[in-house]
């Protein structure tokens, strides 16, 4: 768990201060962008709530989590949700068809909307979900969460570009802003 929140948090901040540096948003005034990218990062996450509650509350560890909320075992709940984060399939967030969706909003809020703390959280968000495709390419070889239809090995230097080009139209709609 430790592992995955250091990439995510390394991955915002890595960008967040390239994007900072590159458009010159090195004042105070900019902290909603900082923000919203905070909230962006952390967004993504609630998908495993909505499955655990809403899509498949019968399953066991949607039961766990139930109990542990009885409880209040706000920390156990959320480390019981990463140890078991591959057993949840066909998450709402965490499709290829979403992502595509996402990144066409993405674009069309980072180019029209004049709040940084929304320009922050969409960027945040879809880097998130990038960020999850890249840990399933390189820790489970396949993007089979993904919704995607192909073979269970996917060829390392075209997942490699796949990830590239996301990427890349990530860093291109943080430089629209």
């Amino acid at each position: 768990m430790k592992r995955e929140l250091f990439v995510h948090f390394a991955f915002w901040l890595s960008f967040f201060v390239l994007i900072s540096i590159l458009r010159n948003y090195l004042s105070f005034a900019y902290w909603p962008f900082w923000v919203g990218g905070l909230i962006g990062t952390a967004l993504p996450d609630i998908d495993h709530l909505i499955y655990v509650f809403f899509l498949n509350p019968q399953e066991l560890t949607s039961q766990r989590v139930n109990f542990l909320l009885k409880k209040r075992g706000i920390l156990r709940i959320i480390a019981l949700l990463y140890e078991t984060r591959g057993e949840r399939k066909n998450l709402v967030f965490h499709t290829f068809f979403f992502q595509i969706i996402f990144l066409i909003l993405t674009f069309f809020i980072v180019s029209s909307s004049a709040s940084l703390l929304v320009r922050g959280i969409v960027l945040a968000f879809s880097l998130h979900l990038s960020t999850d495709q890249l840990a399933d390419i390189l820790d489970l070889k396949n993007l089979n969460g993904w919704g995607l239809l192909l073979s269970s090995e996917l060829d390392y230097r075209k997942s490699i570009l796949y990830f590239s080009v996301l990427l890349f139209l990530l860093l291109l709609m943080g430089f629209l802003m």
